[in-house]
């Protein structure tokens, strides 16, 4: 049972988080031959100012 967990900054749209776990899962069955109902694929969304790179928050970018 193949488990995907997604990071990503939040402000994605519905559409684009439902047309990404379908990609996702499209992907893992194609990859690993599992059936698309073994697939589970988790979104963790963050703030932008809990995530910094090279020691700048993207919300102070």
């Amino acid at each position: 049972m193949p488990i995907v967990t997604v990071k990503m900054i939040e402000g994605r749209t519905d559409e684009q988080k439902k047309a990404l776990v379908e990609r996702v899962t499209e992907a893992v069955v194609e990859t690993v031959n599992a059936p698309p109902e073994a697939v589970t694929i988790v979104i963790e969304e963050m703030s932008k100012n809990h995530y910094a790179t090279a020691g700048v928050r993207a919300s102070d970018k």
